[in-house]
């Protein structure tokens, strides 16, 4: 389901979900059909708290991607935010990539940090996102035949214009690999999900392919408008 709005003002009305996937607007000028991606630093981190504690309200798991130059104000807004909410803890993730703007000044960006808020009784899954490991490819008898369960650094791509998961109307968008895991590791199958700034669409595809309830909320019509002729 995609419903048309403001995170802020739909999320309290829908009840609480398992799994609530968040990319917010990174605030660095990036050209969003009707919506203003720089805003005062002030005003960004009172967004972005604003986030965590709508997002925990209202799922057991909550997952945020966010740009790596906002790192240290985040890991700030989530020592305050566990500080001032009791039941919750915090685990940071990273998302690698190789491929990136090339820089001859200073290294570039390779990484996304992903901070999920988790409700300490919210159950996770491990077993559901486990990978073939070193040992389990090359034939190792003492290799654990379901695989492992991979390490807080998850290597996916970013989704550039020659991907064939692009969807060229949304300047950002996060890889679909990625976005199943995050669901996969918080929910069962027919487990519910929500994604607070829906973008491109991944989340809704994701849940929709690896059976999860999926509820999507988008403020821009024109990006509801193109996420619905795909019929989702």
């Amino acid at each position: 389901m995609l419903i048309e709005g403001n995170v802020f003002d739909i999320l309290p009305t829908l009840g609480v979900f398992d799994c609530l996937i968040a990319d917010p607007p990174d605030n660095i000028g990036l050209q969003y059909n009707g919506y203003k991606d720089k805003i005062a630093n002030d005003d960004y981190a009172q967004f972005l708290y604003s986030c965590l504690e709508c997002f925990s309200s209202h799922a057991g798991i909550s997952w945020v991607s966010y740009n790596a130059k906002h790192t240290w104000l985040m890991g700030n807004l989530v020592d305050s935010f566990l500080l001032e909410h009791t039941g919750f803890e915090a685990k940071p993730f990273v998302q690698t990539f190789t491929f990136g703007q090339n820089r001859s000044e200073d290294c570039g960006n390779g990484h996304r940090p992903i901070v999920r808020i988790k409700h300490k009784d919210a159950p996770l899954y491990p077993d559901q996102i486990r990978i073939p490991s070193w040992r389990l490819l090359n034939g190792d008898p003492r290799a654990c035949p379901d695989g492992k369960v991979p390490l807080d650094v998850w290597d996916f791509p970013r989704v550039t214009g020659n991907s064939k998961q692009r969807r060229p109307w949304c300047p950002t968008q996060l890889h679909e690999g990625l976005v199943e895991r995050m669901v996969k590791m918080s929910t069962r199958e027919g487990g519910s999900v929500c994604d607070a700034f829906s973008g491109s669409g991944t989340t809704l595809r994701v849940c929709h392919a690896i059976g999860r309830d999926c509820t999507s909320i988008e403020i821009d019509s024109e990006y509801c408008k193109k996420i619905r002729e795909e019929n989702l």
